[in-house]
């Protein structure tokens, strides 16, 4: 936002009594956001969550390679440390590094610096050195650490389990004014998500085939009768009392905006070759979802929805891998990596691949020890982020000593995170247009981290 339009927007807030310092988040961020449509960009960005629930091993997805380093990191996990010669080799300026097996479309986007790395990345409420700072009680630290629940909310929204709003639905609220329809500035393709939760910019869910109309309300025939549909629409816009109403003007709404995301999306069709997904990937989840993801891209700029910013969500599960970890991740990280590089493809099609960025997130790392047969719940973890804007073929932040008793195992190889989640985020706001000044409305740590921007992404 420029400095004429916060001027203007801490004008009105004063005029109603509403001083920035008191006002409640909601109402911050509502009013930014007015202000924000007087200063709309002229391009169009979007972000893309991919989150992997239940606990991504971050131990086996990026690894150490050289002897010296390889060594501990095998003797840490008999019978699950991948083998020297099976990964896959990617420059690092930090330490000889490789991926999982299962990455190699992954490996291909790095090499071609359209994809990097974020080291030991985690929830943190300040910054912590080392182990025993971490022991220390008077230094605060994320609550419920290694509850699946509270850390998914704490990743997506910086709260536990409960929580109301999410740094992707904050981040919209700041820039939905740029939109003509700002009911399509957040958008799930993968249900309820806190991440895209927000005081003012509802989420849109979306089905991996389309929009998701209100139960037979654009039928042709309904109990049989070619009225039927047509009573119904009549019946929900005729409201009645209070409760009616309002209930009448959502569902109205709905249906109003399925009419609308559905004649844009018709215009890109699941079969036109630049979204089309390949044999392998037809009956992929993630992929079906980074397709319509895709394809609500494509038609960002007509004029039926009209966005210049975006902020999507996607998601794979099944990765809290306490026993068949070899099998089951292998499956998993095949999954992301061969969707993942299809949807860039896609992006390329559309000529938009500098205008989109996907990031993964995770509810925690995992143990760098082996129970045997999987891992326990950890804490930091390393993912990655593609797209044509990504200062590619890097690793950012630390990478750890992958061994345990060092000075950032808090347990059983649990990493300490050296970056935190605020950070990584900030670095995403920044890229989509958010102030400076206006992050903490986002972010409500990042005061307490020295780098709000960690330089993975081109101006």
């Amino acid at each position: 936002m420029s400095q004429a339009s916060r001027r203007e927007f801490l004008r009105r807030a004063g005029a109603f009594g509403l001083l920035r310092a008191a006002a409640p988040l909601g109402l911050q961020l509502a009013g930014i956001g007015a202000a924000a449509a007087a200063t709309r960009p002229a391009d169009y960005r979007a972000i893309v969550c991919l989150f992997m629930y239940g606990a991504n091993d971050a131990h086996n997805t990026v690894v150490p390679r050289g002897e010296a380093q390889w060594r501990p990191y095998a003797d840490a996990r008999p019978g699950l440390a991948l083998p020297r010669e099976t990964l896959l080799p990617i420059a690092s300026t930090d330490a000889e590094l490789g991926l999982h097996p299962a990455l190699a479309p992954l490996q291909t986007l790095y090499a071609q610096q359209r994809a990097a790395v974020l080291a030991n990345v985690g929830p943190l409420m300040v910054p912590i050195r080392d182990a025993t700072e971490f022991r220390a009680t008077n230094v605060p630290r994320p609550p419920k650490l290694f509850s699946h629940n509270d850390q998914q909310a704490i990743w997506q929204a910086f709260s536990p389990e409960g929580a109301r709003a999410g740094w992707g639905g904050r981040i919209a609220d700041l820039l939905a004014a740029h939109n003509d329809a700002p009911l399509f500035t957040a958008i799930s393709a993968a249900g309820n998500a806190v991440f895209l939760a927000s005081e003012h910019t509802q989420p849109y869910q979306i089905g991996t085939g389309g929009a998701i109309g209100f139960n037979r309300s654009n039928a042709s025939s309904l109990f049989g009768s070619p009225q039927g549909a047509a009573a119904l629409r009549a019946q929900i816009a005729a409201g009645g009392g209070l409760m009616e109403g309002a209930y009448g003007d959502v569902v109205g709404r709905s249906v109003e905006a399925h009419a609308r995301l559905s004649a844009a999306l018709a215009k890109l069709p699941e079969s036109d070759p630049r979204v089309t997904l390949p044999p392998g990937l037809e009956k992929d989840g993630l992929a079906r979802q980074l397709r319509i993801v895709a394809r609500l891209i494509g038609v960002h700029d007509d004029a039926a929805i009209a966005q210049r910013r975006q902020v999507f969500f996607v998601s794979l599960g099944n990765f809290d891998t306490h026993d068949g970890q070899l099998a089951r991740q292998a499956g998993l990280l095949g999954s992301v990596a061969a969707s993942v590089a299809w949807f860039q493809g896609a992006m390329d099609a559309l000529g938009l691949s500098n205008q989109v960025t996907l990031f993964t997130a995770s509810d925690f790392g995992r143990t760098l020890l082996s129970n045997g047969d999987g891992t326990d719940h950890g804490w930091g973890g390393h993912h990655f982020i593609a797209g044509g804007a990504v200062r590619g073929g890097r690793v950012y932040g630390r990478f750890p000593e992958v061994a345990l008793n060092t000075a950032t195992d808090i347990g059983n190889g649990r990493l300490l995170p050296t970056t935190s989640v605020d950070e990584y985020a900030a670095t995403l706001a920044r890229w989509m247009g958010v102030a400076p000044a206006d992050l903490p409305l986002v972010l409500p740590n990042i005061g307490h981290f020295a780098q709000p921007d960690l330089g993975f992404l081109r101006a």
